[in-house]
């Protein structure tokens, strides 16, 4: 248990350093004087360092092994999330944004490789229990930013704080992350099709494409969208996101038994339906009260979408000799991660073209397609047990 209470830590720590600055970006907008589109390009700097740290990420992460690399993409991230509420400027605030995500990138990897390495130790599907640790850390954060938020904390005192609590309790849950450097001598090699060659693979990462779009909407778009929309004030408008945290992280508790009860096709197809319909109330709906649901209902149908696609890519790669999976892991991580480029821009442009409400439309939509891309991945996937097995 202590290296599945350490992973879990670490997941928390990942999902803190989101809900301690997502819920900022009302204050961080007007410290750095941008409209919704402008912001939405710096917003574009911690997609492009995401996606830039996923490729390489798996592997690097396959030579130094998970601890190694836990511990060095989250003293980036610190750094950098502590350097966000200093910025004066559209510019520097997309620098300090691309070192985060490519920190944050690079942490989410490393710490999903760890995550199966705990799930093929224990013989459990812990997954999306793991993934609840990014729920309550994300809650923690956006709780601790709405308190800084109504108390006047600017920016640059709020997140120098959370990036020093961020590194003492990495310090505390180091040694029991799973992941020693791999000796040269006994790392086998790679085995399979190249997983860019490989449909199932393909629609994993489209699961997972859809899902980091609604989130990266509600963490970083969620505060804009009540503020301006439904008039209520900062602090108020960052318990939108606590309770999408809040609602993910509870649904993902009960993710193995979902999961083990009615399958992983069955759970993200109904789990994206709840979400797209959430996403659109919250975006519709006029009455504060009803947004605020609608964010709790999205975060409890997407709790499923991306450890699952993540559990189940990290699956396809597996080897005879238990281990594998890095290089799967990492390629649907790459995809999803073109998510959160595309989302911030995508979703600035409609909302300076539109309005917040329509654009949440829009993203409500996308989480819908996340049902038939379920659906035909459990097929690809059947088709190539067959293929495997022939």
């Amino acid at each position: 248990m202590r290296d599945r209470t350490a992973v879990f830590a670490v997941f928390a720590l990942n999902g803190a350093a989101l809900g301690s600055w997502a819920p900022r970006t009302p204050a961080i907008a007007a410290q750095v004087h941008a409209v919704p589109g402008v912001f939405g390009l710096a917003l574009l700097g911690a997609s492009v360092g995401m996606l830039c740290a996923a490729p390489v990420s798996g592997r690097i992460t396959e030579r130094v092994g998970a601890r190694a690399a836990v511990a060095g993409s989250t003293v980036v991230a610190a750094a950098a999330l502590a350097f966000v509420g200093f910025a004066p400027n559209v510019a520097l605030l997309a620098c300090a944004l691309f070192v985060l995500g490519a920190g944050v990138g690079s942490l989410d990897v490393s710490m999903n490789i760890a995550a199966v390495a705990v799930e093929r130790r224990s013989g459990r599907a812990v997954m999306p229990t793991l993934h609840a640790g990014f729920s309550f850390g994300a809650l923690a954060g956006s709780l601790l930013a709405g308190l800084a938020a109504g108390h006047g904390w600017p920016p640059a005192r709020h997140l120098s704080v959370a990036a020093v609590l961020a590194l003492a309790v990495l310090l505390a849950v180091l040694k029991d992350v799973p992941g020693d450097r791999p000796p040269k001598e006994t790392a086998a090699p790679e085995r399979g099709r190249a997983p860019i060659r490989r449909p199932a693979l393909w629609l994993l990462a489209a699961v997972a494409l859809c899902s980091a779009i609604a989130e990266g909407a509600s963490s970083d778009w969620s505060a804009l969208l009540m503020v301006t929309a439904h008039g209520v004030g900062q602090g108020a408008a960052a318990l939108a996101y606590s309770g999408f945290s809040l609602a993910m992280a509870v649904a993902r508790l009960g993710g193995a038994w979902c999961q083990q009860r009615f399958g992983a096709t069955r759970s993200l197809a109904v789990g994206a339906g709840i979400a797209a319909i959430g996403l659109i109330c919250a975006a519709v709906f006029t009455p504060a009260g009803f947004a605020y649901v609608g964010f709790a209902l999205a975060g409890a149908g997407l709790a499923f979408a991306f450890p699952l696609a993540l559990s189940l890519a990290g699956d396809a790669g597996r080897r005879v000799d238990g281990g594998g999976g890095e290089r799967e892991l990492a390629f649907v991580s790459t995809v999803a991660y073109s998510g959160f480029l595309a989302g911030p821009p995508m979703i600035g442009g409609i909302a300076q073209a539109t309005s917040y409400s329509v654009s949440f439309v829009v993203v409500g939509a996308i989480a819908a397609l996340i049902v038939p891309a379920a659906l035909v991945a459990a097929r690809a996937r059947r088709r190539e047990a067959v293929e495997a097995a022939v």
